[in-house]
């Protein structure tokens, strides 16, 4: 299939708002099942059920999982540099969070970082143990429940409203690479009425009232709070469509200056074909202009064209979206077999996995 025209059949099929769609929180078996079926056809064309892996040469199995967020980070070159959000990293030691705090502290003095800052896992996705730390008894409360001996990133705050993923893809003799989906990341919000309590405003809400098992525990300490008349609070920090963030299409927005820029961007990675580059904007005036950005993470073979969850997209379309990206993941990882680089063993990228899928059982709630 075309680029265009397979771009063309991911658009949704725009209908009246609704808050969620229908297939919007089906368990992962029941949405992924046809894909696992498309990727053991990609398999069997390609001779590899690991090509894929094989996409960015310079990441850990291409970043499908278990990769390092510092590592990915640590590639980019000067010419990109200034657009990351700027981070450090410590890693907790042996058994003492005090140690853990004086050396988070020295960190970030070393990187000029002050609070707050976001802390989140090298290792993991789907922003599971990413936090707002506002302080030193934060960094210290998040460092004492994050496992032993592991590396944690601690990133600049961006204050700007705006996120959103780009996700780009060039194959390897391509001179120029682009941008197939744009998601636009919005935080759920409610409104106070100086009556209600939080937990009766989210419950009360079109869309948290469906989904409510997302926000209640993470707000347990304050679902007693009766929010003032027109104070808005923040459901949920952490931009991931399965923490509870809101996912909006906008491939609208993927103009020739957004592409050029974003292509600069990719070429600043070494060997980066394939993935989602996450950011934080100002305004969609100045994204669409390719300005006013900055870089908050760069995710590999493993990372979704993740506008298939605005609840306006087709179940059809999310699933052609789908089958595209993972089509041109195994192509792209065949090329790059096809000029030497072996695509990792199953049995390494089950290790990272295994890895992966324990550390993120044990890392702290996100906000």
């Amino acid at each position: 299939m075309k680029l265009d025209a397979a771009l063309r059949l991911a658009q949704p099929a725009r209908s009246p708002e609704q808050p969620v769609s229908f297939f919007e929180f089906w368990p992962g078996w029941l949405f992924y099942t046809p894909v696992v079926a498309h990727c053991i056809t990609l398999a069997m064309r390609y001779r590899s059920p690991l090509a894929l892996a094989a996409a960015n040469p310079r990441i850990t199995a291409g970043g499908l999982c278990g990769e390092s967020k510092l590592s990915i980070l640590d590639q980019v070159d000067d010419t990109a540099r200034p657009l990351l959000a700027r981070y450090t990293s410590i890693t907790t030691h042996a058994w003492s969070a005090h140690a853990d705090l004086a050396a988070g502290e020295q960190a970030l003095a070393e990187a000029d970082l002050s609070f707050p800052v976001v802390a989140k896992p090298d290792v993991g996705c789907n922003g599971t143990g990413v936090r707002l730390i506002g302080s030193p008894a934060d960094l210290y409360r998040y460092l004492a429940a994050f496992p032993r001996n592991e590396r944690v990133l601690l990133q600049e705050y961006l204050p700007e409203d705006g996120e959103a993923g780009l996700f780009y893809v060039r194959h390897p003799n391509e001179p120029i690479g682009r941008i197939t989906s744009i998601t636009l990341k919005y935080a759920p919000t409610v409104t106070g009425d100086g009556r209600s309590s939080l937990r009766q405003l989210i419950t009360a809400d079109p869309r948290a009232g469906r989904i409510p098992q997302l926000y209640l525990p993470r707000l347990a300490q304050r679902l007693h709070e009766v929010p003032a008349q027109g104070e808005r609070v923040r459901l949920v920090f952490v931009g991931n469509h399965c923490k509870g963030s809101i996912f909006r299409d906008g491939i609208n927005h993927a103009t020739p200056a957004l592409t050029a820029c974003f292509e600069s961007v990719a070429r600043a990675i070494p060997e980066f074909h394939f993935g989602r580059i996450d950011v934080r904007f100002a305004s969609l005036a100045a994204l669409s202009r390719g300005e006013g950005f900055r870089i908050i993470e760069i995710n590999g073979a493993g990372s979704e064209a993740t506008h298939v969850w605005d609840p306006q997209t087709r179940l059809i379309d999310a699933w052609r979206a789908q089958f595209f990206h993972y089509g041109q993941a195994y192509a792209i990882g065949a090329a790059n077999r096809d000029r030497g680089i072996r695509p990792p063993r199953i049995r390494e990228v089950l290790r990272l996995w295994r890895r992966q899928k324990r550390l993120m059982a044990s890392y702290p709630l996100n906000d």
